[in-house]
Formats: C-alpha cells, sequence, structure tokens
C-alpha cells in the first residue's frame, strides 16, 4: 500500500518537531485534494465541513461540550492563571512522592508554575539521583519519603502502584487533618482490599490522570501546548476539594480536564493500556508480522506494512481529524478493504475487550500487577520480557528501518 509516503518522504526533511507538523498538515490536505482529483471524488474545499473548528473556538466560553451526543463539562488552563494557582496553594507545600516519569514531569512543571515543591524519594537511590541531576537539592526541596511526608500539605503520592501499597504504613501516619491526599491513577484507593490503602477520614483525597507518559507531561508543557487528564474527588473534607483538583490539574501542565471517578478512570485506563494503546496493538502487529514473514515477504516489507506505515503516516492523520479523514486520504482499494474487514477485526476483538473488561473490574487484573510488580526479582524479570520483544525479528528489523528516516540520517 503506497499511502501518503510521498507526503512524509519531504515532511520528514523539514528541520524541527513543530515545522513538520505544519508541514504535515499542509501536505495532507494537498495530497487529499489531488487525489480526489485524480479519482474523481470531492476535494478537500467540497467536503462538508467538520465540527472540530467549531469545538475549538467555544471551549474559551463554552465549558459544556457536546462529545457524540454526551454533554460534558471541561476546564481548561485559562481557567486557573498563574495568580490563580497561587492565590490557591500559596500557603502549600507540595509534596512529591517518588520521581518516576509522572513524578519528575508533574513536580518540575509545579514548580515553573511558581508552586513550592518538594519531592520525597529513597535516599541516594536512581530517582534520588536522577533529582539531583534536574536541580533538587537536598535538604532544600529533596528529601527521604518519611520527611518529605512530614513537611507537606499536599501529599501527592506518585509512587508505583505496589509500592504506594508497601509504604502506606509511613505515609499514612503523616496525613494529618486538613492536608490533601492527591493521586494519578486511582488504583491503590479502588483496590483498597488488596493495596491495604485506605485514607483517613479526615483529608481531602483527590485526582488528576495525565492521558499520557510523565515524559509527554513535560514535553507538552514545555512547548506551551498540554496534556488531556482526568479529575476527580473521592472525598471532599474541605468543601474545595473539587477546585483544588481543577487547579492542580492545570498546576501540573494540563490544559484540558475532563472529570470522572476514581473507580471509572481506573477502569478505563487498564482497559487502555491492555488494549488498544499497549497490549493489543502489540498483539495485532505481531500476528500480521508473522503472517506476511510466513508467506515470503521480506522483514522489511513486513514491518513497514505492519509498523512503519501506520506510525509514521497513517496514524498522525487519525490523531489530527479523525478515521474517517483518513480513510478519504487513502486510495480506493485501501478504503474499501479497511470498511469491508473493519467488522470482522471488530467482531473477533470485542469478546476478548469484554473479558478484560470483567478481570479489571473484579479486581483480578489489579491482584495480578499487584503479585507480579511486588516481587522481589521483578525488575530483573521485566527486562527479560521487554528483552524478548526488542530482540524479536520484528523489532530488530524495525530498528534498521527507524535508522532510514530522514531525521535518523
Amino acid at each position: 500500500m503506497n499511502t501518503s509516503r510521498a507526503i512524509h518522504s519531504v515532511v520528514g526533511r523539514v528541520a524541527t518537531p513543530v515545522s513538520r507538523v505544519s508541514a504535515l498538515r499542509c501536505y495532507s490536505a494537498l495530497a487529499r485534494a489531488t487525489m480526489m482529483n485524480r479519482m474523481g471524488g470531492p476535494t478537500t474545499a467540497n467536503l462538508a465541513p467538520r465540527t472540530l473548528c467549531a469545538t475549538r473556538s467555544q471551549t474559551r466560553s463554552i465549558k459544556t461540550l457536546d462529545f457524540g451526543g454526551t454533554k460534558e463539562t471541561v476546564w481548561e488552563r485559562a481557567d486557573f492563571p498563574r495568580e490563580k494557582l497561587q492565590e490557591i496553594f500559596g500557603k502549600d507545600t507540595m509534596t512529591v512522592l517518588g520521581y518516576g516519569p509522572q513524578g519528575r514531569g508533574q513536580s518540575l512543571n509545579m514548580r515553573d508554575n511558581g508552586l513550592k515543591v518538594i519531592i520525597g524519594t529513597r535516599k541516594d537511590g536512581r530517582s534520588w539521583k536522577k533529582a539531583v541531576e534536574d536541580g533538587w537539592q537536598p535538604g532544600k526541596d529533596l528529601f527521604p519519603i518519611e520527611e518529605a511526608c512530614d513537611k507537606g500539605t499536599v501529599i501527592m503520592n506518585l509512587l508505583s502502584d505496589a509500592a504506594q501499597s508497601t509504604t502506606w504504613p509511613t505515609v499514612s501516619k503523616y496525613l494529618t487533618p486538613g492536608k490533601t491526599l492527591y493521586f494519578s491513577h486511582g488504583f491503590s484507593v479502588v483496590y483498597k482490599k488488596d493495596t491495604k490503602v485506605i485514607p483517613p477520614k479526615d483529608v481531602d483525597v483527590i485526582l488528576c490522570a495525565p492521558k499520557g507518559s510523565g515524559f509527554t507531561v513535560r514535553r507538552l508543557f514545555q512547548d506551551g501546548k498540554g496534556i488531556n487528564s482526568s479529575i476527580a474527588v473521592f472525598q471532599d473534607v474541605s468543601g474545595q476539594a473539587q477546585e483544588r483538583a481543577q487547579a492542580l490539574g492545570i498546576a501540573i501542565g494540563s490544559g484540558y480536564l475532563y472529570k470522572t471517578t476514581f473507580e471509572k478512570e481506573v477502569q478505563s485506563d487498564l482497559v487502555g493500556e491492555r488494549g488498544v494503546l499497549m497490549g493489543a496493538i502489540q498483539g495485532l502487529f505481531l500476528a500480521q508480522y508473522e503472517v506476511l514473514r510466513a508467506r515470503g515477504h521480506t522483514p522489511s516489507e513486513a514491518f513497514n506494512e505492519t509498523v512503519e506505515e501506520g506510525t509514521q503516516s497513517l496514524y498522525p492523520l487519525i490523531g489530527e481529524k479523525g478515521m474517517d479523514w483518513m480513510y478519504s486520504n487513502c486510495s480506493t482499494t485501501a478504503q474499501r478493504g479497511a470498511l469491508d474487514w473493519m467488522k470482522p477485526f471488530h467482531d473477533a476483538s470485542k469478546p476478548v475487550f469484554e473479558k478484560l473488561y470483567e478481570e479489571v473490574r473484579n479486581g483480578n487484573e489489579a491482584r495480578r500487577s499487584i503479585e507480579k510488580n511486588s516481587a522481589d526479582n521483578y525488575r530483573e524479570e521485566l527486562e527479560k520480557e521487554l528483552a524478548e520483544i526488542n530482540d524479536s525479528e520484528m523489532w530488530r528489523a524495525g530498528r534498521t528501518v527507524r535508522s532510514l528516516r530522514p531525521e535518523n540520517q
């Protein structure tokens, strides 16, 4: 399939990521018009206007938006400018527990937003050393976990789910009345029977869950943008938990905030990670690659048609304007095949997703995760599993293909 390759051979030569995005949009529109003219179909100018632009123009003044027929309230960065963040959190010390991807991204963004932030992590461990490299100073704004908890008024528990469980007896001692307990994942609270994480009744308990990695949280903030995040209130003792959740969501670098519950957040998050975001996509990639290789296709051809064309050409088009727009930017042969085979793949995979959701809902998936991630040899076993993926023929072929991209020359 020859879809959009000309676009990306040109776009890939543009100097900067921002420029490449702009160029991609221009060349995508040009390719669409050219292709439609060849096919005798409508060009972009003749198509019915999309609702995307209307929705974007409304977000500054109308916060209740229509999402596919359902109205939801959305908060944005403009609702909580830096001055308002100072007003809300001016007397607080934000204690960030853990300096993994989320801990690092969120703490640096809050610091850049002018909040008082301290880090709590294991002294002289890998995360401690990384924090020092990022400018956090031991004894000033970098402390062992217990000392950081004692100093903080907003305890932001961004340790791994397994570590949240094992450190809870220590952390909970410092959750005195009036403090706020913050999470970026509902796991520990929702699966409290297994994690033993039961918040005291006299503190606010809130959540802000960025819809992406901590690396992305930081990068988008530095680019003047912001990641989408979900917010929730589990316990409102002060009467201000909702506003503080919203404000903290913006302070950590979010651009837009969507309301949810702790339970819904963890269910959708676990299903998404195990499904199309990570687990399912690797499974589908591998299945198609294996079929192509078994039929005599070369590794480069199998990888290009399975992974590279998707990640470098088609998926960005979906992200830009939706699935139908991507389809309409492909050949008629590709369109017909995609539309015809969409249903068999849907019908084959939906029972798997139903089973997955039930395993998440009933807690089995959480228990498996806690058991595996709490094992003494967890890190070693994880590295073995990741090495198996990395060393597979498909991803070894991928390394060579990626090395040939214009930006890697």
